[in-house]
C-alpha cells in the first residue's frame, strides 16, 4: 500500500507506464525483493529509493530522480546493491568512494596528518587523534563528510562533556577544523561545527592553577630531593629545572648541542639556547645559566651515557619522563607540580626583587603585549636576565644553608 492508503503495484510490480502515470503522493513498491520503491512527493516530484539491510542495519538509499533514472536502471542498481550487501559489503560506502567523498573519520585523519607538524609535542599529536577516536568517530565517523549535521556534532560534544568537559571544549575546534579542511578540498560547503549552529549550553569554567610551593620553601624541596634515594640524574634535572625556571619537557629533553659554553676557561659561563621546535613561544629562547646551573651541567656530563641528552633516563637515548620528576616531588611530601616551580620563581621575582615585570616574563619565555608591541620590542633582555638568574640561584643557596642549619 502507498502512504496515501490507495492500492499500489506491490503485488504486480511497477511498469514503465505506471511509473509515468502515477502522480498521487506515496511510496510505490516494485515488489521484486530488492526493496526498491518509487517515492512520489506532494510536489509530484518522483525519485527512486531502496530500503536495504547493510551489515545488520536497515538503510534507505537514494538511487536518483525519475525520469533521469528509468525503472530499468533503478532495478539494475537495486539488484547490484542487494548482491553487494548480501556479500557483506556496503553499497553506500562504495558509492561514496566512487564519488571521491570521504567519511568524517577519513577526512579527520587526513586533516590531522596535514596539521600534525604544528603540534610539537608527540603527546599532543596522539591526544588529538585519541580524543576523536573516543568521542567523535563512534558517533558519526562513518557518515559522509557533507552529510554530518550540527545535530550530530552537538550530540557528540554533549556526551563528551558528561565525562571530560575539558576535552569536549577542544573537540569543538578539532571537529570544526575537519570541516574547514573539507571546504578547502571541495568536499563540503558548510561547517556545522560553528558555535552558532551548535547552540551548546554554557559551562561555568573553573580555572585550576598548577600547585606551586611558596618560593621560601623551594630551597627546602631541593635539599630534600638531593638527600633522597632518587637517581643522580633525576636530582640534577629537577634542580636544573628550578634554577632555569624552564618547563619540564624543555629540561628533560635538553641536548648538549644546545649549550654554548664560553669564557676564558671555557666553562665560567654558558648560554642554553632552546630551539623553537621545543618551546611554546615558537622561537629560540636563550637561557642564561648561573654558576650553580653550570656545576649541575658538569656533574651531568660525568654521568653521561654518551647520548645527546643531558639528562637521560636509565634507557639509553631516552629522556627522563615527566612522571619521574612529579612522582619524586610528591613522594617527598611536597604538594606541588613540577610546572609550579615556574610560579614560585615568578612570585619571588615579583615580591623579593626590583627586576621589571618584562624581565621576569622574558625569563619564562612568555610573550608580552599585542602583535604590534612584539614587532617592535625584539630584545630578549638577556643581560638583565643574567643578573636575575644569578640572584635566583643565590637566593636558593642562602635558603638551603638555612635549611641545613635548622636541620
Amino acid at each position: 500500500m502507498p502512504s496515501n492508503g490507495k492500492p499500489n503495484s506491490a503485488r504486480t510490480g511497477l511498469t514503465a507506464i505506471s511509473v509515468k502515470n502515477t502522480t498521487q503522493p506515496g511510496k510505490y513498491h516494485d515488489g521484486r525483493g530488492t526493496g526498491l520503491f518509487l517515492l512520489v512527493k506532494p510536489t509530484r516530484a518522483k525519485s527512486w529509493v531502496q530500503r536495504i539491510v547493510i551489515r545488520g542495519k536497515r538503510r534507505e538509499i537514494g538511487l536518483g530522480a525519475y525520469p533521469l533514472v528509468s525503472l530499468a536502471e533503478a532495478r539494475e542498481q537495486a539488484l547490484e546493491n542487494k548482491r553487494l550487501a548480501r556479500a557483506g559489503g556496503d553499497p553506500v560506502a562504495a558509492k561514496r568512494k566512487a564519488r571521491g567523498i570521504l567519511t568524517f573519520e577519513e577526512a579527520a585523519r587526513k586533516t590531522h596528518a596535514e596539521n600534525a607538524q604544528a603540534l610539537k609535542n608527540p603527546k599532543d599529536r596522539a591526544a588529538y587523534l585519541k580524543s576523536m577516536e573516543t568521542y567523535i568517530f563512534p558517533q558519526f565517523g562513518t557518515v559522509a563528510l557533507p552529510e554530518v549535521t550540527s545535530a550530530d556534532v552537538r550530540r557528540a560534544i554533549l556526551l563528551a562533556r558528561e565525562t571530560a568537559p575539558g576535552v569536549a571544549r577542544k573537540l569543538i575546534y578539532r571537529v570544526s577544523a575537519v570541516f574547514k579542511w573539507g571546504i578547502a578540498e571541495g568536499m563540503c560547503t558548510g561547517n556545522p561545527a560553528v558555535t552558532e549552529a551548535l547552540a551548546l549550553p554554557k559551562l561555568e569554567r573553573t580555572v585550576q592553577h598548577r600547585k606551586a610551593l611558596p618560593y621560601a620553601e623551594v630551597a627546602g624541596c631541593v635539599e630534600a630531593v638531593n638527600a633522597s634515594g632518587a637517581g643522580a640524574t633525576t636530582k640534577l634535572a629537577l634542580e636544573f629545572l628550578i634554577l632555569t625556571a624552564t618547563r619540564s619537557g624543555e629540561t628533560r629533553e635538553a641536548r648538549w648541542e644546545e649549550f654554548d659554553f664560553h669564557g676564558a676557561d671555557g666553562a665560567t659561563s654558558a648560554t642554553w639556547i632552546i630551539p623553537k621546535e621545543r618551546i611554546k613561544m615558537k622561537r629560540d629562547h636563550r637561557v642564561p645559566l648561573s654558576g650553580r646551573a653550570l656545576e649541575i651541567l658538569r656533574d651531568a656530563e660525568a654521568l653521561s651515557d654518551s647520548s645527546e641528552l643531558v639528562f637521560p633516563s636509565y634507557k639509553k637515548g631516552k629522556p627522563l619522563s615527566d612522571m619521574t620528576l612529579s612522582k619524586l616531588v610528591k613522594e617527598l611530601g611536597f604538594e606541588a607540580d613540577v610546572h609550579g616551580f615556574r610560579t614560585s620563581f615568578r612570585t619571588w621575582a615579583q615580591e623579593q626583587t626590583n627586576f621589571p615585570r618584562e624581565v621576569a616574563e622574558a625569563a619564562l619565555a612568555h610573550k608580552l603585549g599585542d602583535a604590534a608591541e612584539q614587532a617592535y620590542a625584539r630584545s630578549d633582555l638577556f643581560e638583565k636576565r643574567c643578573k636575575m638568574m644569578e640572584a635566583w640561584a643565590a637566593y636558593l643557596a642562602v635558603r638551603r644553608g638555612e635549611v641545613v642549619r635548622l636541620a
